[in-house]
């Protein structure tokens, strides 16, 4: 009787273990430690934040017949459950043996983020108001079918009503024109501007207004920066519409940032996150040739636009920045005005510099126009600087661009503040671009600025004052919301 020939075992995909795939040792993300320890105080803070301590105490107020006190309880209870973050970072597969130069980081990146490349681009990257706002107001004046704007802050000034005039006479010559802003962050819109802009034809429109309707999201803000001309032409970046975005960086009043000018097809995916929050808003789709033309190569680039949103349950800019991390071999360059690193970002950034990466960070420093911000990224500077990450405060005025640049290869501009608001809470878009030459003059800029620095110095963190230690501590307890 012949028997039947053995089948070799296959090996389970998650078995403990290593095995080979395409000529590199396979690890099982699950059999190492997690990435981001978490310790009594961090444990203690979400403890204090979650809703059901409250409730229960509130509960028990009441059998207790202290109604009164119960009143308050059941408030943060309510409070709590309305601001908790929607999403948590990853903690497992985050040890990759691909550099950031390989096929497998472009794919990696298209993959776990949901967003493909696009080619075609032209792609320009622009310094200060100087640069970015004299172009932006170029292309519309240029506009011939659609302009749609979506903004964090659109202030009152000269530089709000010079757009907004700008926009009117757009509106006027047939070029429709949507304006989407946000109802926190635009509030000082002014009626003098808002009644330009509708005067003069625009639709403008408010994101997340503060009503019992939206009261469930009113944590989640459109923090995104776009103008999208044509379905052509796009610009994001860090910088609003305000006044303080003149200029060349020269002075406090000059705030310092970069936003970007995209000419080709990889302005789309910009146009569909104004889509989707518009529709949200007003209920109106847009569509039609003029939002979504074909649009052929314009340029070099090969761009890749990551939308992220609290909707989605999972940060796609919070998955770029720790896979361009872990996947760095050469050099980390950060640019970020409120950098509030989570335990796990904070990991990733010590083992790129154990394993030879140059990691240096550029952090909005004394023109910082956030407490809360600064003060949480002082108190988490410790192990940073332990490690010997070079860390530099930017004190000729308020650094407010996000920007960040791997291995002199691949680099992002964008929206996203290096905290847990923008990866939990608002709706940000950043680009991508996989091009040496563009990474090189990014780089070059990085250095520039550098000299507007000062280096923050591991004996000198060590002894600041317990009064300063303790303002970052109670800083600390509203680190997820900053």
């Amino acid at each position: 009787m012949t028997r039947p020939r053995r089948q070799p075992r296959r090996p389970s995909r998650w078995r403990a273990g290593t095995r080979r795939r395409r000529g590199w040792r396979f690890v099982d993300p699950r059999t190492l430690p997690a990435k981001g320890a978490i310790d009594l105080g961090l444990r203690a803070r979400r403890l204090f934040w979650s809703w059901w301590p409250w409730a229960l105490l509130a509960v028990w107020l009441v059998l207790d017949a202290r109604s009164w006190w119960a009143v308050p309880a059941a408030l943060m209870a309510f409070v709590s459950h309305l601001i908790a973050p929607r999403e948590e970072p990853p903690r497992f597969g985050l040890d990759h043996e691909f550099a950031a130069a390989s096929d497998e980081f472009v794919a990696t990146m298209a993959g776990a983020t949901g967003v493909p490349l696009i080619e075609g681009n032209a792609f320009e990257v622009l310094d200060n108001g100087d640069a970015f706002y004299p172009r932006m107001l170029q292309d519309i004046a240029a506009a011939r079918s659609t302009i749609t704007i979506e903004a964090y802050i659109y202030w009152a000034g000269t530089m709000g009503m010079t757009f907004a005039t700008a926009l009117a006479e757009r509106a006027r010559a047939g070029v429709r024109v949507t304006v989407l802003l946000d109802a926190v962050g635009s509030a000082d819109i002014g009626d003098e501007t808002l009644a330009t802009l509708e005067k003069g034809g625009c639709q403008v429109a408010w994101y997340n207004p503060i009503s019992w309707k939206t009261l469930g999201r009113f944590n989640n803000r459109t923090h995104r920066k776009s103008l999208i001309v044509d379905g052509v032409i796009a610009y994001t970046g860090g910088a609003g519409i305000a006044d303080h975005w003149q200029g060349q960086a020269r002075n406090p009043e000059e705030w310092r940032d970069v936003n970007v000018r995209i000419d080709g097809p990889a302005a789309m995916p910009l146009q569909s996150g104004f889509a989707h929050n518009w529709q949200q808003a007003t209920g109106e789709l847009v569509s039609g040739d003029g939002y979504y033309p074909v649009v052929p190569s314009r340029g070099p680039h090969v761009l890749q636009v990551i939308l992220s949103s609290p909707e989605s349950g999972a940060s796609s800019v919070r998955i770029l920045y720790y896979l361009a991390i872990v996947c760095a071999r050469r050099s980390i360059l950060i640019a970020n005005p409120y950098f509030v690193p989570d335990p796990v970002a904070i990991q990733t950034l010590v083992e790129a510099k154990q394993r030879g990466v140059a990691v240096r960070i550029m952090v909005a420093g004394i023109h910082n126009d956030n407490w809360l911000a600064r003060q949480n990224s002082i108190r988490l500077y410790g192990p940073l600087l332990q490690a010997g990450i070079e860390i530099l405060e930017y004190n000729r005025t308020m650094l407010h661009h996000k920007v960040m640049i791997v291995d002199g290869i691949w680099a992002t501009v964008g929206t996203t503040n290096f905290d847990n608001r923008s990866f939990a809470h608002n709706e940000e878009s950043n680009v991508c671009v996989f091009s040496p030459e563009v990474a090189a003059r990014m780089e070059a800029t990085f250095m520039a600025d550098v000299a507007a620095c000062a280096r923050v110095d591991l004996a000198a963190w060590r002894q600041r004052g317990l009064l300063a230690r303790a303002g970052q501590h109670l800083a600390s307890l509203l680190e997820d919301q900053v």
